[in-house]
């Protein structure tokens, strides 16, 4: 499917303004080596370029030898894979991982009510850590996909099939041997995982012809594909393109220049150090944020980082990409101590390449995440100001993208679960002119009637007669109706989700 390496050269960025060019196309564009190095290794191992098999082993003896870590990375002989870190971290024990897998399947398998009722506890498991075993799932719940497939069966299968337009074709088959090269999955030239990012980057540029193709785009999908099939994969990230991180990947990239001012507005309050190094180096946020957001963090941190900024991500939205940035920034550049080797705009862009690993750690980092003071509100304000700044000195934004949502609580209580709870038939029958008296209170009959007693009847005349004409329905009361509806919805929930 991908064409040489020699065809793929100077892909970059699959759009990108004149003036953002250098810094949209650079830092993706780095991948060449790398994926010329995988090739090779692949190659010795017996999965070389013309390889046809799955990236997933085809079987050969040399393919089985192949060492991989526990997230699916090629590990060297005598080193570490690339979703290592040095020293490795501490496993979670195995009697906590069970327990943990144990209550996101409880929620898994009754998500309106926890959305509806426990948003903080899902909030707080997602800052824990989702269990490697149930990620792929919690994220499509998480960040709607899954009712947005509910809601368009079939949809993929008919993208899929399309035959899609060549430009972005071309684009993207030159960028499929770039993500990940080093991940089993995505290691051989034409091997499934290659094939599947194909089919839904393609599928993308079907769903939505007048966004098309980003070159950003296809680690984002990588890492999906990763987690979960293709068709849940090409959900998943078209709710991250239209809820999460909505004009990211449009044309004129003005989004991600829109946050990138918001995002150093932040630092003044976080690190006036770093806002301050970063004024006087007269140093655009677009130099270094554009791959750090557009790519969610996935080519920067180690990968068990990444797993859970993702896991936040969907959680809570794209206030935890500011704050993995503001994070990265402040302890890159928030101390005199640290600026001594960052005189100059060459030695600050060098440092914020060369991020300190530290800093990325996985234990560190979430717990710097999850304190850090910055909220929906501070980013909504923020992105008020810059957008008024925006205005006053480039006019209208060219590319109108909707409104973002903060993260899975918001986009469930816009996209409500498809399913309709059964309304209940009615059960009461009466004979015809009864009434259904009021609660607590006794039919009363007129002056001078008294009141019989059917059991005199019974005796006298045997069982009561059976009234010649039909039986009236009527409905039950509100209360009844409500209870009805409540735990109907409830079972149907329970059964929907296993």
């Amino acid at each position: 499917m991908a064409k040489s390496r020699g065809e793929g050269e100077g892909a970059g960025q699959g759009r990108a303004s004149p003036g953002m060019d250098s810094a949209a196309r650079a830092p993706l564009a780095q991948d060449e080596d790398v994926a010329a190095a995988a090739a090779a290794a692949a190659a010795g191992a017996g999965g070389g370029e013309t390889d046809s098999r799955s990236s997933l082993g085809g079987g050969s003896s040399s393919d089985s030898e192949r060492r991989v870590d526990k997230f699916g990375f090629l590990v060297a002989e005598g080193g570490d894979g690339p979703g290592q870190e040095a020293p490795p971290l501490e496993e979670v024990p195995l009697e906590v991982l069970r327990q943990r897998e144990s209550k996101w399947l409880d929620m898994l398998n009754n998500w309106d009510k926890w959305m509806a009722k426990k948003h903080k506890k899902i909030r707080l498991r997602c800052q824990k850590g989702i269990p490697p075993s149930l990620r792929g799932r919690a994220w499509q719940y998480l960040s709607g996909a899954k009712v947005k497939l509910e809601h368009n069966t079939g949809k993929f299968d008919e993208l899929d099939t399309a035959a899609g337009d060549p430009k972005w074709l071309d684009v993207i088959e030159r960028d499929l041997h770039r993500q990940f090269p080093f991940h089993e999955m995505f290691v051989s030239r034409g091997g499934h995982g290659q094939q599947d990012l194909f089919r839904v980057l393609k599928a993308y540029t079907l769903y939505r012809p007048e966004e098309g193709y980003c070159q950003a785009q296809a680690p984002i999908a990588a890492v999906l594909l990763m987690h979960m099939p293709a068709e849940q994969a090409f959900w998943c990230l078209v709710q991250i393109c239209e809820k999460y991180l909505p004009g990211y990947y449009s044309e004129k990239l003005e989004a991600i220049q829109l946050d990138g001012e918001i995002l150093f507005s932040l630092l003044r309050r976080v690190s006036p150090v770093a806002h301050k190094h970063l004024s006087k180096q007269k140093i655009d946020p677009i130099l270094y944020m554009t791959e750090w957001f557009m790519c969610a963090f996935s080519r920067t941190l180690p990968w068990s980082s990444v797993l859970r900024v993702w896991d936040m991500f969907f959680c809570e939205g794209v206030k935890i990409i500011f704050r993995v940035g503001l994070v990265l920034l402040k302890y890159t550049l928030g101390s005199s101590e640290k600026l001594k080797s960052c005189q100059g705009q060459y030695e600050t862009m060098e440092q914020l390449r060369a991020l300190n690993p530290k800093i990325m750690q996985e234990t560190f980092l979430v717990q710097e995440i999850i304190e850090l003071p910055v909220t929906e509100r501070h980013i909504e304000r923020e992105h008020l100001i810059q957008l008024k700044k925006w205005k006053e000195k480039r006019g209208e934004l060219q590319c109108r993208s909707p409104p973002r949502f903060h993260g899975a609580k918001a986009i469930n209580d816009s996209e409500p679960h498809s399913h309709k709870a059964v309304e209940p038939s009615p059960s009461i029958i009466l004979p015809p002119g009864a009434t259904l008296s009021p609660k607590g209170r006794k039919n009363k009959l007129p002056k001078g009637h008294k009141k019989e007693d059917p059991r005199k009847d019974r005796l006298a005349n045997g069982p009561l007669p059976e009234e010649e004409e039909p039986p009236t329905l009527l409905e039950p009361n509100a209360s009844l109706l409500h209870q009805s509806k409540e735990s109907l919805s409830s079972r149907e929930s329970e059964d929907t989700y296993l």
